[in-house]
C-alpha cells in the first residue's frame, strides 16, 4: 500500500487515533502536524479540491480518504478484499 499521510494537530483525538490504527497495522505513515508546519486548512483545501472544516485530513499516496471515519471504513474495506 502507498505511504499514508496524516495531517493533523497534536490537540487532536481523532488524529492520534490515526496514527495509532496505522502503528497497529504497520503502514508507511507521515504524519504532518499542521500547526507546527504552518499549514493552513485553506491550504489543504487548494490540494484536495473542497473546503477544509477538520482535522485530520488522511491521504493514501496522491488518494485523498477523508478524515479518521473514512480512513478506518477504507482500512476496513482493504482488510475484507484480501481475506477474499
Amino acid at each position: 500500500m502507498d505511504r499514508v499521510t496524516i495531517f493533523g494537530r497534536s490537540n487532536c483525538g481523532f488524529c492520534r487515533r490515526a496514527k495509532e490504527l496505522c502503528e497497529i497495522k504497520e503502514l508507511n505513515f507521515l504524519y504532518v502536524d499542521i500547526v507546527e508546519e504552518g499549514i493552513s486548512k485553506a491550504d489543504m483545501a487548494k490540494t484536495i479540491g473542497h473546503e477544509v472544516e477538520t482535522v485530520p485530513q488522511i491521504f493514501v499516496g496522491k488518494k485523498h480518504i477523508g478524515g479518521f471515519d473514512e480512513f478506518n471504513a477504507f482500512m476496513e474495506a482493504r482488510e475484507a478484499e484480501t481475506a477474499e
